[in-house]
């Protein structure tokens, strides 16, 4: 097995005085040649935003774009005529493909949202773009992985447009899980949302990342009373 730490307090990071920006991999102004990706995963943003503000109309082509908000709820806009509400416990994907303009905006004009940003590389480029979202029950579902995300939709997942699988789980104190990677000479990255973890013999706190591979099977230990992670099964195969 092989292993890349991904701390907290070293993401990259950008407040630019309504959105509150860690970047886990280079992004906009933060740039680093060694957290370019990890596999097909370019990009992992833990975001803040103030509320009534928001990105407005922009473009995106070929990637694959993964929403999940933590507390608070975002409104989503596309030039498919899409307008959402997106709220925690709600995983709102969009796979732009050949182009989609989208705006994304607080949905509460006082209370700060709060939410993961996720970019994934596609595996087919210039597909027609489509939106999908869904309500899971990852946040009272204790000692168990939802599975949120997968290439075949199976069990109810979300698609995704590429060789990954995504799922989250809360869990508490001491208890663990081995999860079994779905397809061989995928990687694992595992962000801890909330509390601590033990994986591979490292100590994982809020916000810690960690990229494993080259190894089928890891088996990850909750050490704090409540504890949230999202695992992210993906293709290494950048060809």
């Amino acid at each position: 097995m092989k292993k890349i730490l991904y701390r907290a307090e070293t993401r990259g990071h950008k407040y630019n005085g309504w959105m509150d920006t860690y970047s886990t991999f280079s992004y906009a102004d933060y740039f680093d040649p060694e957290r370019i990706n990890f596999g097909a995963l370019r990009v992992i943003n833990d975001d803040i935003i103030k509320g009534g503000e928001g990105m407005g109309s922009h473009l995106h082509n070929n990637m694959e774009i993964v929403s999940i908000p933590l507390c608070g709820a975002l409104e989503h806009r596309d030039n498919l005529g899409h307008v959402n509400v997106v709220n925690p416990g709600d995983i709102h994907v969009l796979s732009a493909g050949s182009g989609i303009v989208h705006s994304v905006y607080n949905a509460d004009n006082e209370k700060p949202v709060s939410f993961i940003q996720i970019w994934v590389l596609p595996k087919e480029k210039n597909v027609s773009p489509k939106y999908e979202q869904k309500s899971f029950d990852f946040i009272n579902s204790y000692n168990e992985l939802v599975h949120l995300i997968a290439p075949n939709k199976e069990n109810g997942c979300l698609y995704l447009n590429q060789d990954a699988w995504f799922s989250m789980g809360t869990f508490t104190g001491g208890n663990s899980f081995e999860y079994e990677l779905q397809k061989k000479g995928n990687g694992l990255y595992v962000m801890v949302v909330d509390g601590k973890f033990e994986l591979s013999g490292e100590i994982l706190n809020s916000r810690d990342g960690i990229g494993v591979f080259e190894t089928n099977k890891v088996k990850i230990k909750s050490l704090s009373d409540t504890s949230r992670i999202l695992l992210i099964d993906i293709t290494m195969d950048m060809k």
